[in-house]
């Protein structure tokens, strides 16, 4: 009774604070950008709910459980791309006053590298952030309450849909920033639980292989190569955390450079706690139940064997609160590409009202193509954390490569950045092939099993390298870009001398202590 006490008092708490910010959207800025007058602490708050998602809770667990720590490099290397975000990427973002990602493709290069991010961007939010997000919400509610999946997924995406599709991106980011303590607070709950059940950090290393708790592996390791687990991770961070549009959103809603830029530093000081509280419960699930891990039932297990009636409400409601506020970033964020980059471009003469009734319209189609997809997961990867990583693998080297060359070199081309976005999406999608056509489909692809056994982490470090060798060499021999046409959109310091200088050293001193940090752990855990 207690649990149910305290799972309906959340419901109640986030649809309220949701129904509160769903006033008076009128304006694609209100609706879509939270009228851009969000606070840092919300900011970075909200970046972080936005990506610790129910899939962390399985899939961090999950692969902790198998083996070990190792998977915790996403999360670190997370600290370090939220930093570049801050630094290099948003000044320009904000400065071209860009609703969308694919908008700013469009500024700094052509319409078509505009249209092609737009698709492809479409297409991996449905392929991987809320078919996994439902798929692994839908794993823990069935371990935990025994529904099956599907129709726990449906319920969750109507309880999401209600405030996000009214209130936009306010609601989004308002409802975060409250499940951020709740997610927060449950978590590490449960882990402190944990390893008192264990006898403590020894205790946890009595009882298992010392290779569980080195995050460096050899280069030819299948899943965590060092070259992967270190070069490939920023890649794949940078193109997450600095171009996509579901997390760059949070930072364009903040009211001025400073706010954002100090909302990721502190988003990038969280982003060293996943470690601690989702991927460590999978370490302490392995030593107290070996026989009972399979993996992705990590978590639930804990849930389920540790937690007292009353905390159980809790942990619940912070499993809730992670995925509600994923979906409702993802939602918001395909209403925003949906609207601005595909109706507005087909229908120039949209009037703000219709733009934001177009934006609540459209999450539905997405919706509907997420929950037909949840079913075909469950053949690629085992471990859902590890297929989630690997499909953005395939799309985010040339991405990133386009992105970074664009702001880092004012030579960069229109026609370089759609080559690269074309040659290197297609070398992305061929892997991605491959792998359903061995692990979907059970093929024996010859040869080519050679690329499959491949980890898709170094896969992605050569893709990136040979994006940006494509980048400068078509570059170099095609037109030059007009200056004045892409002033303001590449990286230019000076801009910035107008912000106060006291805050940028603070800015600066932040930015140092939470990079020192995560290297000293990294190397603690090497």
């Amino acid at each position: 009774m207690t649990d149910t006490i305290i799972i309906a008092l959340y419901f109640a708490a986030v649809l309220g604070i949701g129904f509160y910010h769903s006033r008076r959207k009128t304006t694609t800025t209100e609706y879509f950008l939270a009228g851009k007058h969000v606070g840092w602490f919300a900011v970075g708050a909200t970046l972080f709910s936005t990506n610790i998602g129910s899939e962390h809770f399985v899939g961090l667990a999950g692969t902790g459980a198998s083996s070990g720590l190792a998977v915790g490099c996403y999360e670190w290397s997370a600290s370090f791309c939220l930093i570049a975000l801050g630094w290099i990427f948003i000044p320009q973002y904000l400065r071209s006053r860009v609703f969308t990602m694919p908008e700013f493709l469009e500024r700094r290069f052509s319409p078509g590298a505009r249209w092609y991010l737009t698709g492809v961007s479409l297409v991996a939010y449905v392929f991987t952030k809320i078919s996994v997000a439902l798929f692994a919400g839908g794993i823990l509610i069935r371990e935990i309450f025994g529904w099956d999946y599907m129709t726990s997924a449906i319920l969750l995406v109507i309880a999401t849909g209600i405030y996000t599709v009214t209130g936009g991106l306010s609601a989004v980011i308002y409802t975060d920033l409250f499940q951020a303590f709740i997610l927060i607070g449950g978590a590490a709950l449960l882990t402190f639980l944990g390893l008192g059940a264990v006898g403590g950090f020894a205790g946890l290393r009595e009882a298992l292989p010392p290779d569980f708790f080195h995050m460096i592996k050899p280069l030819d390791h299948p899943d965590f190569p060092w070259l992967g687990t270190t070069v490939g991770t920023l890649i794949l961070g940078i193109w997450y955390w600095c171009t996509d549009q579901v997390i760059v959103q949070k930072a364009l809603s903040a009211r001025s450079v400073t706010d954002a830029r100090t909302g990721t530093i502190f988003a990038a000081a969280l982003k060293i706690l996943p470690v601690f509280i989702l991927v460590l419960p999978g370490l302490i699930a392995r030593a107290l139940w070996p026989y009972d891990v399979t993996g992705d039932n990590a978590y639930p297990l804990l849930v389920q064997r540790l937690l007292p009636p009353g905390l159980t409400g809790l942990m619940v409601a912070a499993l809730l609160a992670a995925l509600m506020s994923s979906l409702s970033s993802v939602f918001n964020s395909c209403s925003t590409l949906l609207t601005m980059d595909v109706y507005r471009k087909i229908h120039p003469e949209a009037g703000e009202r219709r733009l934001v009734w177009v934006g609540r319209l459209s999450t539905a189609v997405i919706v509907g193509l997420s929950i037909a997809w949840i079913p075909f997961i469950r053949y690629l990867d085992d471990e859902i954390y590890q297929y989630l990583q690997s499909v953005q693998a395939y799309v985010g080297a040339p991405i990133t490569a386009t992105f970074l060359t664009g702001i880092l070199w004012k030579g960069a081309t229109a026609r370089a950045a759609l080559t690269t976005l074309l040659v290197g999406g297609l070398a992305g999608a061929s892997r991605f092939v491959l792998d359903i056509l061995h692990k979907a489909m059970g093929y024996d692809l010859g040869p080519l099993m050679v690329i499959v056994d491949f980890s898709f982490l170094n896969f992605s470090v050569i893709v990136f390298f040979g994006c940006v060798t494509l980048m400068i060499a078509v570059s170099s021999i095609g037109e030059k870009p007009v200056l004045a046409r892409i002033a303001g959109l590449t990286l230019d310091w000076a801009a910035e001398r107008d912000l106060d200088p006291v805050a940028e050293r603070r800015m600066a001193v932040a930015t140092g202590i939470v990079a020192c940090a995560v290297l000293v752990l990294w190397h603690h855990f090497r």
